[in-house]
């Protein structure tokens, strides 16, 4: 079952073009484009005449035209347009999603009702090019969003799984600290180490070796966001008691957990920093890195879950650094509780 009234990551922003792209969001078939003067709009994918895919079809003006027999849609849905009559059948139109970009991501509203804006996901450090420097990108995994949420809210793996680029000892061997919002709904993982090696990822970008404090702060927005606030700095160096931390080097490394279908996910990543901005090298070297780890991500979680469709009958053993994701598990199940009204 499917948390519908949320907003989910649909697509890069570098995606949307006047050729329509076809994704499948929550089990629904989206066309997503432009059109020719750069209104983004999102239409279901489906021709009411034959149910041809609308995102097999050409923008033309304002209009997407199915590339079939030629209905034609406006941006808000409605059939304008039939070939060889007049008359447009009442029941022509099709669905239109409400759509917002954010910098490098595009956000979907997939709810029955009008969006709840209170809702959308705040993401500053993708808008704010002045002060942040951003890069993203995509992969699909074959494998349900709960092993997605486990991944992220046990980052302990970095240390076996990304040993090569962000993993060290430490992230593995520093204990956690857990806290969840009832109300909100929101999981948080803290994970501070101190004076530890700096892995490749930093090393390579921020200029510092060696020894270096290093802090994991992640929050977990369910269904389909999560964030974590990266810091780099030289060791003994926390902020200052007014909370300004110049002295040290920060990231934002956001997610967009997106269930396609049958227990696939949309792997939505972006990786905001407050350092080297504007420096072309360092963001060819990040989405490479990153483009990387999560691609071990993927692999890994394709194979447990084909593992555990094989075997279901093998049971989990669950120990202290599980605390997060047994967390989001928790809130996860309870949002999908219906509720009842006394």
């Amino acid at each position: 079952m499917f948390l519908r009234d949320y907003w989910y990551v649909a697509a890069l922003t570098s995606e949307i073009e006047t050729k329509p792209l076809s994704r499948q969001i929550l089990g629904q078939h989206v066309a997503i484009f432009r059109t020719e003067s750069g209104e983004m709009t999102a239409l279901a994918d489906h021709c009411p005449h034959r149910g041809y895919p609308l995102s097999l079809g050409t923008v033309v003006g304002e209009h997407l035209v199915c590339g079939y027999h030629g209905f034609t849609f406006d941006c808000e849905g409605h059939c304008v347009a039939v070939p060889g009559q007049e008359r447009v059948p009442g029941r022509a139109d099709v669905r239109r999603y409400v759509v917002v970009q954010q910098g490098a991501w595009v956000w979907i509203w997939m709810g029955s009702g009008p969006p709840d804006y209170s809702k959308l996901p705040s993401t500053p450090w993708l808008v704010d090019t002045g002060n942040w420097s951003s890069v993203a990108g995509v992969a699909r995994i074959d494998a349900p969003i709960e092993l997605l949420v486990d991944n992220l809210l046990d980052l302990s793996h970095e240390t076996y799984l990304h040993n090569g680029s962000i993993g060290t000892p430490e992230v593995a061997t520093t204990p956690i600290e857990v806290e969840v919002d009832e109300v909100a709904n929101v999981v948080r993982v803290y994970r501070h180490m101190l004076s530890v090696e700096c892995p490749p990822f930093y090393s390579r970008t921020t200029g510092l070796v060696g020894k270096i404090d290093r802090w994991q702060d992640i929050e977990y927005f369910p269904p389909g966001f999560y964030l974590l606030h990266a810091r780099i700095a030289p060791p003994g160096q926390p902020p200052d008691a007014d909370g300004t931390d110049d002295h040290a080097f920060h990231m934002k490394i956001l997610y967009g957990l997106t269930p396609s279908h049958d227990g696939r996910v949309y792997d939505f990543w972006a990786l905001a920093r407050d350092f080297c901005v504007g420096d072309a090298e360092v963001d060819v070297f990040l989405e490479k890195m990153q483009t990387s780890v999560v691609q071990e991500d993927v692999d890994a979680l394709n194979v447990l879950h084909a593992r555990a469709q094989a075997f279901p009958e093998v049971a989990e053993v669950s120990v202290k650094i599980d605390r997060g994701g047994l967390a989001a598990r928790r809130v996860l199940r309870n949002m999908n509780q219906p509720v009842v009204n006394a």
